[in-house]
Order: structure tokens, then C-alpha cells, then sequence
């Protein structure tokens, strides 16, 4: 236990659980009189059940749907969908999809919020040290369109108050952050998870397992982020391996969500991710990597470095997985195995030739000062990238 921890209440009201979607967005835009609602979603998920029920729901007050969130969206790209938000007088957004669309939809708040229409204005925005108290509300709040999240995989987008900014030119991504970008209510509806592929289910369920690893094997750590970390490790190490067998399985959907969602009180706890997610930023940026993809191949290598630095911790990843005694970083391999996804970079298609150039990247990432063993040179990041590979 340390001291001095501070848990922080964000700016998120509420978390709607196995209630279905369109119902929810319903009920909670006509009690707030909601009139100009617009849905933001991709184009790969426009013409879904779940979005079409949405839009039905809402009826005249939806103002309409923008679906041209790309993933890795620009500065460029999400400035054209806040001029739409302005152009339809939009009240509320509903953000339906994976976690770039609700990285997007939280960039979009923050440009309507603060009038921005070019790419220079989100600099002051910049880095998660520009909210220096993400619990702090500006006095301007109630003039700020919020927005509601539906996820449609198990990414965690959606508990935090910052985005991802893709810079095309530099081939690297960066967060944008403001107290009110995270959403105001989050639906985790199990049957919007059937909108997504099934390995993109899987893969960001287990970006969700490295969430709660990389932060129970923090430098710091809080007994609230650990006693959410572990659960949520007990529920994801389960109900994973169980939507892998049966797609059709809703009960293990929802234990997903759950389980996601637990182990994201993290952030709010001040509980900082370490080299997986720091590597997983600049390979998603440099390759295209999906983020569930990245931390499939590089959570078993940074626990294999950062064994001899935090033992105890590590047992106490396999053991909240299920499997006292086993090393951590084979625990999360088969995991990630069993569910029928890839454990190496060369088999996502990383070159040898590429991982110089990924290690820089990773430098300059703000989560590798998170790492429980320090990382404190290229070469280091290089190490972890060739056991990975």
C-alpha cells in the first residue's frame, strides 16, 4: 500500500450494463430534452442493426449520422466531423463503434467545446499533462456538447478523458485530453460486441488484460487499482477463451464488459501503464498494428523483461488468471493463444529491418516512464522488441 494515492472522480456519470443500446440512448436523450442528437460511428458499422436501431430510437431527434471516422483518424479528419456536429446544431453526440470512433467522438467535444476549426488550436490540448485534475469541471460545462459511448469491442476507449491524434506526416499518435471528453454515460450493451468481427472482440479484450496487468505491475500501486485489477484479470482470463469457443455466448460477452470496465478504474486511481502500451502506441502508428493486436504480441515480452524487477506482482497476475505458480508471461500467452491470435510481430507482418525505427518511436511516448523495470535507452525498447519478434 502506498500513500499519498488520490482517486479521482471524472467527469463520466454513469455505466449502463446489459440493457440494450437503442433503449438506453432513447430513454436518456428525451429525459435530458436532447433534440439535435447526432450519431457518430464508421462507415464499417453505419449500416448495422445496432446503428439503424439507434437512429429508429431517437427518431426526430436525431440530426443525423456521420460515418467517415477512420481508424487512426487526423487532427484534419476529426476537425471535419466537428464542422458536421456544428453544421446539424448538434446537442448531444452518440459515439457508436471501436475505440477510434470514440477517440474521435472525445476530439470532436473538445473542438466544439473550445470553438477549434484548425489543427494549430488543439496544441494547448496536447499530452495528458494539459488536464492537470481530470475531476475539475469548467465553468463553462453546461454550454459543452457531451457525448454517449456505445462500444462495440472491448478497447476501454471510453473510460478515459483523453484521445488519440493520429500526425499522418510523422507516423505517430498522441493524446489530446479535457475533463469533459470523456463521455457522460457509457452503454456496454453485450449484443453491440456482435457488430465487430469476432478477432477484434478478442484482441481488444486483451488490450483489456494488459490494462489491468501493466497497471497491477506499476511502480505505485494503490489498493483500489489493485483490487480492480485483479477482478478483472479473474473475469477476462474466463469469459475470453468462452466468446472465442461461442460467438453466441451473451453471458461471457457481458463478463467481458464487465471486466473491461473494472479494470479501467486505473486511470481515475493515478495508475499508470508501462512498455506494452508505450510499444503498442508507436507500432499501432508506425504499422497500422490495431492496438488488441499489439498487446497480444508485446505483453508476453514486456513481462518476460520486467520479470526479475516485479516477481511478486507477476504471481500475482497468474494468479488472479487462474494459474497460481505459472510464470506471467506464459499465462498471457496462452491466453492470447487459446483465443486464436498471433504471440510474435513477425506474424503480424513487422519486418526485423522495422524495429529500430519502432524502438525510437517508443521513446517518446509518455507510458514507457510507467514501465516497473526503468526503460531508459533505445536499446532497451530494442530488446524487448527482438524477444517479441
Amino acid at each position: 500500500m502506498t500513500g499519498g494515492a488520490t482517486w479521482l472522480v471524472p467527469a463520466l456519470e454513469k455505466v449502463v450494463f446489459e440493457r440494450p443500446a437503442a433503449e438506453v440512448v432513447a430513454e436518456e436523450t428525451a429525459g435530458r430534452d436532447h433534440t439535435r442528437v447526432l450519431v457518430l460511428t464508421s462507415r464499417s458499422v453505419r449500416s448495422t442493426a445496432l446503428v439503424t436501431g439507434i437512429v429508429a430510437a431517437l427518431g426526430e431527434r436525431c440530426a443525423g449520422v456521420y460515418s467517415d471516422v477512420p481508424v487512426q483518424a487526423s487532427a484534419a479528419q476529426v476537425l471535419a466531423a466537428a464542422e458536421h456536429a456544428r453544421a446539424v446544431r448538434a446537442d448531444l453526440i452518440v459515439a457508436v463503434g471501436g475505440g477510434s470512433v470514440i477517440d474521435a467522438a472525445k476530439v470532436v467535444v473538445i473542438c466544439l467545446g473550445a470553438d477549434l476549426t484548425e489543427p494549430a488550436g488543439l496544441d494547448p490540448y496536447r499530452g495528458l499533462g494539459s488536464v492537470s485534475d481530470a475531476s475539475r469541471r469548467p465553468a463553462d460545462e453546461a454550454s459543452w456538447v457531451r457525448f454517449i459511448a456505445v462500444p462495440t469491442t472491448l478497447s476501454a476507449a471510453e473510460f478515459t478523458w483523453w484521445g488519440g491524434v493520429m500526425d499522418p506526416e510523422r507516423g505517430t499518435k498522441g493524446p489530446v485530453a479535457h475533463p469533459l471528453a470523456i463521455p457522460r454515460m457509457i452503454v456496454l450493451d453485450p449484443e453491440a460486441t456482435r457488430t465487430a468481427p469476432l478477432h477484434l472482440v478478442t484482441s481488444t479484450g486483451v488490450k483489456a488484460v494488459d490494462h489491468a496487468v501493466e497497471r497491477l505491475c506499476a511502480p505505485v500501486l494503490n489498493p483500489l487499482t489493485e483490487a480492480h485489477s485483479v477482478h478483472s484479470l479473474r473475469l477476462l482470463a474466463r469469459a475470453l477463451p468462452a466468446v472465442a469457443s461461442d460467438e453466441d455466448d451473451l453471458a461471457a460477452r457481458a463478463e467481458c464488459q464487465a471486466g473491461m470496465a473494472i479494470g479501467m478504474i486505473g486511470p481515475a486511481a493515478g495508475s499508470r501503464v508501462g512498455a506494452s502500451h508505450a510499444i503498442g502506441h508507436a507500432l499501432g502508428a508506425h504499422s497500422g498494428v490495431p492496438h488488441g493486436i499489439t498487446s497480444c504480441v508485446m505483453l508476453p515480452a514486456v513481462l518476460r523483461w520486467n520479470r526479475d524487477a516485479c516477481p511478486q506482482r507477476q504471481q500475482l497476475v497468474s494468479s488472479a488468471m487462474g494459474r497460481p505458480g505459472v510464470d506471467a508471461a506464459k499465462v498471457v500467452e496462452d491466453l492470447v493463444v487459446s483465443v486464436g491470435l498471433p504471440v510474435r510481430l513477425q506474424d503480424i507482418g513487422i519486418e526485423r529491418s522495422e524495429l529500430a525505427t519502432i524502438a525510437r518511436k517508443t521513446m517518446g511516448d509518455m507510458a514507457i516512464g510507467g514501465n516497473p523495470r526503468p526503460v531508459r535507452t533505445v536499446a532497451d525498447v530494442l530488446e524487448i522488441l527482438e524477444s517479441a519478434w
